[in-house]
């Protein structure tokens, strides 16, 4: 890859904002104040660290689709409704075969420079998604789910591997992009919204101080993670169930302190449950964008070399699937 390897994670400690009221609220970026008032401010600005089940709808509807159909398929593969020589059957070969060669539209859109008319690079990632798995999808119904010659076999198989390949680069990808569908991200950027998050919950919560001590903890165990392939593998998984207990007791102590804090101050229940949201939110952020700038390197080196792996096989797909259609229609 052209870009230089990240540089290692490295946590500032925390330090209160000193200084004007006019001056810190300039530097400490968004206050725990404004953001219980507006939450869609903090999301749309730090939203992407951590899994929002609402953006999960359309894929996991579209997949649980696919499945279904596939599913439905392979039960009444006896019946003989489809076949590969004539009728739909010969149909969905020859369209599965067309939406598995658009897919190289999507590195065509990427490096030349097109009009915005002609679709952003997002748009054309997510319709290279798609078509990757409808393409596979059309085919296995062409093959009515069975085996055939040798070269429709070799097809088959290539066909399957790349599609496989094609959700573990998407899964690989999501790691060092900011988002579904994001910019690509870069370590300095993370450590900076890092620092932000983390000024914002120790100057806008009572002792919070105490909470930010136990954040930096974490990012400092954060900076452990080894820089070689089989020790960052070894170590991520236990850094993720850190996270998720250092979470549990963080919101734990939030709600108790942010409930007191209600009490002293006669808050009404819808205050004091927005505080807690807010606070409970820029938690949650802070602990996966750690996460984040600590996997990010060795992410980075995987989707590397899953990129260099991914498009040979491909062209290896292209080649056998031309093969299989020459063949198919002379012979």
């Amino acid at each position: 890859m052209a870009e230089s390897a990240p540089a290692p994670l490295r946590i500032k400690p925390y330090v209160p904002l000193s200084g004007s009221k006019s001056s810190a609220n300039k530097n400490r970026g968004p206050s725990i104040r404004n953001t219980a008032r507006s939450p869609w401010a903090l999301m749309s600005r730090f939203g992407h660290y951590a899994t929002r089940p609402q953006l999960w709808i359309v894929p996991m509807t579209f997949g649980a689709g696919l499945l279904g159909a596939l599913l439905v398929g392979w039960l009444n593969r006896d019946q003989d409704y489809l076949t590969p020589e004539t009728g739909l059957g010969y149909w969905l070969g020859i369209a599965g075969a067309g939406l598995m060669l658009l897919l190289l539209l999507y590195p065509l859109r990427k490096r030349l420079a097109l009009p915005r008319a002609v679709g952003s690079v997002a748009f054309w990632f997510r319709l290279h998604m798609a078509l990757g798995v409808v393409g596979p999808t059309l085919i296995l119904f062409h093959s009515n789910f069975r085996l055939g010659s040798l070269n429709s076999n070799v097809a088959m198989f290539a066909m399957l591997i790349v599609a496989i390949s094609g959700i573990v680069g998407r899964y690989l990808y999501g790691k060092i992009h900011l988002g579904l569908y994001g910019r690509r991200a870069q370590v300095r950027d993370i450590l900076a919204d890092i620092e932000v998050l983390k000024h914002a919950l120790g100057d806008g919560l009572p002792a919070g101080d105490r909470l930010v001590e136990q954040l930096d903890a974490f990012a400092t165990q954060a900076t452990g993670v080894p820089r070689n392939f089989l020790g960052a593998l070894c170590v991520l998984p236990g850094l993720e169930i850190r996270a998720r207990v250092i979470r549990h007791q963080l919101l734990r102590d939030v709600r108790s302190t942010i409930r007191a804090e209600a009490k002293r101050c006669r808050w009404s229940r819808r205050t004091r449950e927005q505080r807690i949201g807010a606070i409970a939110e820029l938690v949650v952020l802070h602990l996966a964008a750690v996460r984040k700038a600590a996997a990010f390197a060795f992410y980075e080196r995987v989707f590397g070399l899953w990129h260099v792996l991914h498009l040979p096989l491909f062209f290896i797909l292209v080649l056998a699937t031309a093969i299989h259609v020459v063949t198919a229609h002379l012979f």
